[in-house]
């Protein structure tokens, strides 16, 4: 009994300092800077410069945590660590020590292209313009259940309750997204897209993530081609080669 507690105990600090070197040390320092007041910005290109230059660096350091926790889920497998990550991405797991629950888990705890975020971003924050960006740094159009979670629609339905989410800051909507796209089932082909590259070895491009984002928006297959098209135009691909 006492070894087992040893164990376990050792395993909560395995744990901890797992998330100490994620939050504070491999994650990249992302400096302080106020969020640009993009109305103001009358020049179309400069205005997406400046929106693009702003979030990259969020998305950036988003992805670093996630790597972060993947490569310890990979390598350092500790049973607290994988029963904590199952329940911060809704996965239900049969036995957080078998290699095939890790590798669903893996499917879950992994980046979203740049690319792919940029576009979205920017398509649903009408380039940080939108009411809901300005007043509630909601930048990715996600929704809550909870009265006075964030802001009402003034076009929402007779009947409806939900409201656009509120985030303390852009980097707040920006893990939030991040989180949504990463466990909940609308997204589900995405997370295989993606899982497929990964065993393939193949770069994880937006162009090929975007087709499974036809349930992120009533417009269904027409809001999965504006994300892909918005990715082409803007020069966002990571790759000539990419299929976009």
């Amino acid at each position: 009994m006492i070894i087992q507690r040893i164990s376990f105990l050792q395993g909560l600090c395995l744990l901890c300092l797992i998330w100490v070197a994620v939050y504070f040390v491999i994650s990249p320092r992302v400096p302080q800077v106020n969020t640009p007041d993009f109305k103001e910005i009358t020049s179309i290109s400069e205005r997406k410069q400046a929106f693009f230059e702003f979030f990259r660096p969020l998305i950036e350091a988003e992805n670093a945590k996630i790597l972060a926790l993947r490569d310890a889920l990979q390598h350092h497998p500790k049973q607290a660590l994988v029963a904590k990550l199952a329940s911060q991405y809704n996965v239900m797991l049969d036995n957080p020590s078998r290699e095939d629950d890790i590798k669903n888990l893996l499917a879950h705890v992994d980046i979203v292209p740049a690319s792919l975020a940029l576009a979205q971003a920017a398509m649903e924050s009408a380039w940080g313009t939108s009411r809901f960006a300005t007043e509630g740094n909601n930048y990715f159009g996600q929704w809550c259940y909870t009265k006075g979670c964030g802001l009402v629609p003034t076009q929402r339905n007779a009947g409806a309750t939900h409201e656009v989410q509120a985030f303390v800051s852009p980097a707040n909507s920006v893990a939030a997204y991040m989180r949504n796209i990463n466990r909940h089932n609308s997204y589900r082909t995405l997370r295989t897209l993606r899982a497929k590259a990964r065993t393939s070895q193949q770069p994880i491009y937006g162009c090929t993530l975007a087709n499974g984002l036809g349930n992120y928006s009533e417009r269904g297959q027409a809001y999965v081609d504006e994300i892909k098209q918005m990715i082409r135009i803007n020069g966002l691909s990571e790759s000539i080669d990419a299929p976009c």
